[in-house]
């Protein structure tokens, strides 16, 4: 049975994304890619990264997730779960709603090695979140132990599979490399 706390926090969750999507909105982000509703994209770097509603990016924000969690309960012994919920909820939709302004576009295309980057369709925004809720409630389960565990292994298959990860996309939005940045394109 669904509890009262649990339904209030339902609500709570569904009005600051519905606010996040009508800022998305209101700076112009586009609803949906230009190639229409879609469900995922395995191309990292194709024109629908970014559009759909999940890419290889989303296991990024997946990661954003049992950061988040793990950090909140760290810094914030005392408070209750839906309170490190919350926290880590609205820090991803701060990040998301930052990362689409033209200064952090701008940024990526500028020291990543995705040049054509437009920014995030507002579903694919609310993916992002949607992904970091996963790792959240992942983080809740598992021990700190195998949340770092995990944290590696979706690094590494990012690393494998796309030539990126949390990780370097951090270290390039703040310290571009160039030898990672050719290497990320394949040169």
């Amino acid at each position: 049975m669904i509890t009262r706390q649990q339904w209030a926090m339902a609500g709570w969750t569904l009005l600051i994304l519905a606010i996040f999507a009508f800022i998305l909105y209101l700076m112009g982000r586009i609803p949906f890619g230009t190639d229409g509703i879609g469900l995922w994209t395995s191309n990292a770097q194709g024109n629908d990264t970014s559009q759909l509603f999940a890419d290889p990016y989303s296991w990024s924000h997946f990661l954003h997730g049992i950061i988040f969690y793990w950090v909140a309960r760290r810094l914030f012994p005392r408070l209750k779960l839906h309170h490190w919920f919350f926290i880590a909820l609205l820090t991803e939709v701060g990040w998301e709603i930052w990362e689409n302004t033209p200064f952090i576009i701008n940024r990526y295309r500028e020291t990543t090695a995705a040049l054509g980057y437009t920014g995030d369709s507002i579903f694919n925004s609310v993916g992002d979140v949607f992904f970091m809720m996963i790792g959240f409630a992942v983080a809740h389960k598992i021990s700190w132990r195998w949340a770092i565990g995990l944290f590696i292994v979706v690094e590494l298959i990012m690393l494998l599979l796309y030539r990126d990860n949390l990780t370097l996309n951090v270290l390039m939005l703040i310290y571009p490399i160039d030898v990672i940045r050719e290497w990320q394109m394949g040169l």
